[in-house]
């Protein structure tokens, strides 16, 4: 009899409620959903600590950025990635630890056009933003086409101070 006074206590409640709950059907969905979001979470915070440790001239938002799958990568000024987001192993298989110290150089191959390479390396030259697609390779040696958006990234007294490149899969 308890029960069904508490049953039934609850149940008025919540159906007067104007946001309505759903139950957690399965937590192997929330914890999925968890670790993405953990994920650029920290990625998020690491690209805004590099930004102000390097004072950098723009903004971006980087929260909304990863959630859109993008993915991240960073270099220096002479090309050497500093950081790649997590979600680099769900686009090419590779781990960021993996990447950090190397050239991006590293994901082209045999079929990687070297027209386009070669536009890119211009752009870079010249300081300038680009926006390619370019056949990549996967840690397994698959292809992949990817659409990358790169800019050169200024410090607040107008010194090249890193590249940033936004990448996913192109269709």
């Amino acid at each position: 009899m308890e029960f069904l006074t508490y049953d039934q206590a609850a149940a008025k409640y919540y159906s007067e409620l104007t946001i309505k709950a759903l139950p957690l059907v399965c937590w192997d969905f929330f914890s999925l959903n968890f670790s993405k979001h953990q994920a650029v979470f920290l990625d998020s915070s690491v690209l805004n600590k590099i930004e102000t440790k390097n004072n950098w001239n723009t903004t971006w938002d980087f929260k909304s950025i990863l959630q859109n799958d993008t993915v991240v990568v960073v270099t220096d000024s002479k090309l050497q990635i500093v950081f790649a987001s997590d979600n680099i192993n769900k686009m090419n298989g590779y781990m960021p630890s993996e990447v950090v110290g190397q050239s991006p150089k590293m994901f082209q191959g045999k079929d990687t056009d070297a027209v386009i390479s070669n536009e890119i390396r211009l752009a870079i030259q010249k300081q300038e933003a680009f926006d390619k697609v370019v056949l990549n390779y996967c840690k397994d040696g698959s292809p992949y086409k990817c659409h990358i958006q790169g800019y050169p990234v200024f410090n607040q007294k107008g010194k090249l101070i890193n590249f940033i490149a936004f990448e996913k899969i192109a269709a």
